[in-house]
């Protein structure tokens, strides 16, 4: 079989017998949960940099 990329081989793809779904949903919660990972802690460095400079200003 020689690789071909044209529609039905996308589909087959996506479709994965059946198991698309799936496949994919699986593949998106893990993309969004690196995605949170990687952006919860610079989140949470800013709120602590803007307490600490709030904390400084009251002394």
């Amino acid at each position: 079989m020689v690789a071909r990329l044209d529609f039905e081989v996308v589909t087959e793809l996506l479709h994965m017998g059946g198991h698309g779904v799936y496949v994919w949903s699986a593949y998106a919660l893990s993309f969004a949960a690196l995605v949170g990972l990687g952006v919860w802690p610079l989140v949470s460095l800013r709120a602590t940099i803007r307490r600490l400079r709030e904390r400084g200003g009251r002394r």
